[in-house]
């Protein structure tokens, strides 16, 4: 008869400041508990120094050695191995990962989930905000090479897009309740809890894996707060006629300004067949292909779009285009509510214009992509 492994409950602690995430991470070290550290200085140079530690001391280190220096290749495969040894160890209750600033908790929550769900437990993700730099870095355009932090060659992300990612996705965020950067932090993910000490999150389970990829979801919008928090709103738009490509792609600028966040589903009227995603953090926009329009696939396909997409078409389906449809949501501070939504509107196609004679400046970002 085979034993049946315990389940170890493990915590995700994220953010892109080392010193705050560090403390935040130690906070959670308790006897029995084992944290996992990265010391990612030697990433150019292709090594990453892993360690786990007690509050006895350290009770492993290896040195990750890879021919493709990357924060994300450093922990995958090995970190979820490493706590399945953690877990067949009966002297330990729990672990704490402190990831680095440029990894993703996403993947590894969800990796652990699919590896190794019988042996390990995600009991929270923590995304961990500085609130000196928290505003600034989510609204700016600086990249995380332009703050220093180690990451791959090639990861062009934006930092907005890390820490705004970090939150969105957590389910605990600790920061200062006071700070103008916690107001922000409620708006972008109002479902997590706030806390202001790490250790809040001892011996409790928040992770529903389901609900966190709800939350981060491609073509999805965020709700505003039933209360406006002083100076951080939530926008909403939508419409039912398409965007006139060159108006749309001239405004973009101007549609992001003082925006922390953009997300949603864009109908362009060049591309009619094509279900658009908007993601937008800080400055930086990106704008993608997310597959067909339900109105052009055969019904046994529309489990392949997702089920919020599904659920708002159920509710707002158009007798003539049936789901196609722009909806938005911008989240920011000192938003021009006004101006962003004059600036939507001018953008949409009028009923004296026709697609066919239009030009697509959007097509050579597109080129590629296909609608399945």
């Amino acid at each position: 008869m085979r034993k049946r492994v315990r389940m170890l409950p493990v915590t995700l602690v994220s953010g892109v400041d080392t010193a705050t995430r560090d403390t935040a991470a130690t906070d959670l070290l308790l006897p029995g508990t084992v944290l996992v550290e990265y010391d990612v200085t030697g990433l150019s140079g292709g090594s990453v120094v892993r360690t786990a530690r007690t509050t006895t001391g350290v009770i492993d280190r290896e040195v990750i050695r890879m021919s493709h220096p990357c924060v994300s290749c450093a922990m995958r495969g090995t970190l979820v191995e490493l706590l399945r040894s953690i877990a067949a160890v009966s002297q330990y209750d729990a672990a704490v990962v402190n990831i680095p600033a440029a990894g993703d908790a996403q993947a590894l929550a969800e990796e652990i989930t699919r590896d190794a769900r019988e042996e390990l437990q995600v009991s929270a993700v923590l995304a961990v905000v500085e609130p000196s730099s928290f505003v600034a870095d989510a609204t700016g355009e600086e990249l995380l090479r332009d703050r220093g932090i180690p990451t791959a060659a090639e990861d062009n992300r934006a930092l907005a897009e890390a820490v705004v990612h970090q939150v969105e996705y957590a389910d605990a965020v600790l920061v200062d309740p006071s700070s103008s950067a916690a107001a922000l932090a409620q708006a972008l993910n109002p479902q997590a809890r706030h806390v202001v000490q790490a250790r809040e999150l001892v011996g409790v389970r928040l992770h529903d894996p389901a609900a966190a990829r709800a939350r981060v979801e491609p073509g999805t919008i965020s709700a505003p707060l039933r209360e406006e928090n002083g100076p951080v709103r939530t926008f909403l738009f939508s419409s039912d006629r398409p965007f006139h490509p060159e108006r749309l792609y001239d405004a973009l600028e101007d549609l992001v300004d003082k925006s922390a966040r953009g997300k949603g589903t864009v109908w362009l009227a060049t591309r009619p067949q094509a279900r658009l995603g908007w993601d937008s953090f800080g400055t930086n926009i990106s704008i993608g292909v997310l597959g067909r329009w339900l109105a052009d696939l055969p019904a046994d396909r529309w489990p392949e779009v997702s089920s919020s997409h599904r659920a708002r078409s159920a509710l707002e389906w158009h007798p003539e285009h049936g789901d196609r449809a722009s909806y938005l949501s911008f989240t920011g501070v000192d938003l021009d509510v006004w101006e962003l939504e004059r600036r939507l509107n001018g953008c949409v196609l009028r009923a004296d214009e026709e697609a066919r004679s239009l030009t697509d400046p959007f097509a050579p970002y597109l080129e590629g992509s296909t609608a399945a």
